[in-house]
C-alpha cells in the first residue's frame, strides 16, 4: 500500500511531455528488472561509454541498434564489438501502450507532412532500447536525443531508486527547465514539440528503491524508434 495520502497523477510538464506516475506494476517492474539482467551480460553487454569529454558515469547496454557518440551500429564499435542484442517486442508493445496512456498526438516524421494519432499498435515501429545504469553518484548531463531518423515518441520507464529528472527546452541545455521526480514503476513520455528538448538526470536519490524489487541503483530503459534499415 502507498504511504502517500493521494496518488500521484498524469502530468503534462511541458506540451508534448508526460509523466506517468506508477505506469509499471510490480510485476511488470520485476519482469523488466529480470530482462535487464540478462541484457547486461556479455557479449554486448553492460559497457562504460567514452565521449568526446570523458567517460559517462552511467553505464549502458543497446538492444536492437547499438547508439555509440555519436550514431547507431549493428555491433558494439566501442566496445567487444559482439552483435547488439535483439529488441524485445513485447518492451515495443509497452512503449505503444504508454504512449497511448499519454495521449501526445504524433507530429509528422522529419521533412514529412500531416500527422496521425499514435495508438498501442504503434509500438510495433520501436525498435530499439538503450538501458541506462546509474550507481552511487552517476547522473547524466543535458543532452537531446537527436541521432534517431524519425521524430517519433520517446517512451522511458524507470526502476528503482528514484531520481530528479530535469526537461527543458529544444533551445539550448540551460534553462528554462523543469523538475520532476521519478520513481520506480514511472513513465515518460516525449514527442511532438518536446520531441527535441534538452533533458538530464542531475542526481538520483540512493536508497529511495522500493524493497521487494532487489534493485541496487537506478534503471532507465529508454525506447525509441530507429528510422533505420
Amino acid at each position: 500500500m502507498s504511504e502517500e495520502l493521494f496518488a500521484r497523477e498524469r502530468a503534462e510538464i511541458a506540451p508534448g511531455a508526460v509523466h506517468l506516475p506508477d505506469w509499471l506494476t510490480p510485476a511488470r517492474q520485476r519482469e523488466l528488472l529480470a530482462a535487464c539482467r540478462e541484457w547486461a551480460r556479455p557479449p554486448a553487454g553492460l559497457r562504460t561509454v567514452r565521449t568526446r569529454t570523458g567517460e559517462m558515469s552511467v553505464r549502458q547496454v543497446c538492444l536492437g541498434w547499438h547508439w555509440y557518440p555519436y550514431g547507431y551500429a549493428r555491433t558494439v564499435v566501442d566496445g567487444d564489438g559482439a552483435p547488439v542484442k535483439p529488441f524485445p517486442r513485447w518492451l515495443g508493445r509497452w512503449a505503444g501502450e504508454a504512449l497511448a496512456a499519454a495521449e501526445i498526438p504524433a507530429e509528422a516524421e522529419a521533412g514529412g507532412e500531416g500527422g496521425a494519432e499514435y495508438g498501442a499498435d504503434y509500438g510495433a515501429d520501436y525498435d530499439i532500447a538503450l538501458v541506462n545504469f546509474y550507481g552511487p553518484g552517476a547522473r547524466m548531463g543535458m543532452h537531446r536525443d537527436a541521432d534517431e531518423r524519425s521524430a517519433a515518441p520517446v517512451v522511458s520507464f524507470s526502476l528503482g531508486d528514484g531520481c530528479v529528472f530535469r526537461f527543458g527546452n529544444a533551445a539550448g541545455r540551460s534553462g528554462p527547465w523543469r523538475d520532476v521526480e521519478l520513481r520506480s514503476g514511472d513513465a515518460f513520455v516525449f514527442g511532438g514539440p518536446a520531441r527535441s528538448a534538452y533533458h538530464g538526470v542531475p542526481r538520483t536519490r540512493p536508497g529511495s528503491a522500493p524493497g521487494w524489487l532487489g534493485l541496487a541503483g537506478r534503471l532507465n530503459i529508454t525506447v525509441r524508434v530507429s528510422g533505420l534499415s
